[in-house]
């Protein structure tokens, strides 16, 4: 009797949230095979990783005796999948409108035979930014150990191999790719944002890049740093403007800066210190820090203070 009663209640339960489902909710969707697909997505970015950094990153459910073979299999059956998704993601294109079956697939096959082709460009600005990290990090022993193990560059190639499906106006999926960067190593770049060669992050936990976002060749980024714009209050009005800064060729961002809005831009080979606050541009050639903040020390013997001083500007940082 007891389980009789239990079984009611659940198909209760379950007959509760299928009557909601047909409440015209946008949440409301239960085709699942014609949604991009987070893991297919995850699979296809592992591929491709594996594509980009050959022999570093095995896959070993496959024995290896013939590496250009097997490279040709995992090129063309990465190819077969990300069709496919990008077939499915099309049909959230805002740019093209409401598109037939075969009309996306054809252009799905058109977009992943051009971001094909674009490979060995990711993988000449990835070798760039592999240079960068080992010139930039006295801790790297050595190359190898920065394609295995650091994840500021683990996050630019996932970047790198989004920006290019971004570039070709695919929805969704490039998002999809940088989130999954985003959820491993806790570095935030949009697909949409400009990087150019040479970058480096270093250690990289907290930060973020925005959409509009431009930045030029040889900068250096350290952690919690936030590339981010002034406010996003007008929401859907501000797509397609530019809301985020331009970092100019050179420049160092120390851990925890945060520069803010699309006019602000900071001029080469300025260098920006720890936790400072910019809304403004900043001139080449310029070093900006926070001033000291009040020390406050405590000896547990004598319980006396000791208090350094203190001074800051108006706009929390200045120029030195």
């Amino acid at each position: 009797m007891h389980e009789l009663i239990q079984e009611s209640e659940v198909e209760k339960a379950v007959q509760t949230i299928f009557d909601d489902y047909n409440g015209g909710k946008h949440i409301d969707n239960i085709d699942i095979y014609n949604r991009p697909d987070q893991a297919e997505i995850q699979t296809i970015l592992q591929n491709l990783i594996r594509v980009v950094y050959p022999g570093h990153f095995r896959d070993r459910s496959h024995k290896i005796y013939n590496p250009k073979n097997t490279f040709a299999v995992l090129i063309e059956d990465t190819f077969y999948h990300l069709h496919k998704q990008v077939a499915i993601a099309l049909d959230y294109c805002k740019l093209r409108g409401t598109m037939a079956s075969d009309e996306r697939k054809i252009e799905s096959y058109r977009i992943c035979k051009e971001f094909f082709s674009k490979i060995p460009q990711v993988r000449e600005f990835l070798e760039t930014d592999l240079h960068a990290a080992y010139d930039g990090d006295p801790a790297a022993g050595c190359l190898d150990e920065i394609i295995l193990a650091y994840p500021g560059l683990m996050a630019t190639t996932i970047y790198r191999l989004a920006h290019e499906l971004y570039l070709l106006h695919v929805p969704v999926l490039p998002r999809l790719m940088t989130e999954y960067a985003h959820s491993k190593t806790g570095i935030d770049i949009h697909p949409g944002a400009t990087i150019g060669k040479y970058f480096f992050i270093d250690h990289g936990t907290g930060i973020v890049i925005g959409e509009t976002a431009v930045i030029g060749k040889n900068v250096k980024i350290y952690q919690g740093v936030t590339l981010g714009a002034l406010s996003t209050r007008g929401g859907q009005r501000l797509s397609g403007k530019k809301r985020h800064p331009t970092i100019q060729d050179n420049v160092t961002i120390y851990a925890g800066a945060s520069i803010l809005g699309g006019d602000t831009v900071v001029g080469e080979n300025a260098v920006i210190g720890g936790n400072a606050f910019i809304t403004r541009s900043i001139d080449a050639n310029t070093r900006v820090s926070i001033k000291n903040l009040e020390l406050d020390y405590t000896t547990t013997d004598s319980k006396k203070h000791k208090t350094t001083e203190i001074t800051q500007s108006d706009d929390w940082y200045y120029i030195i």
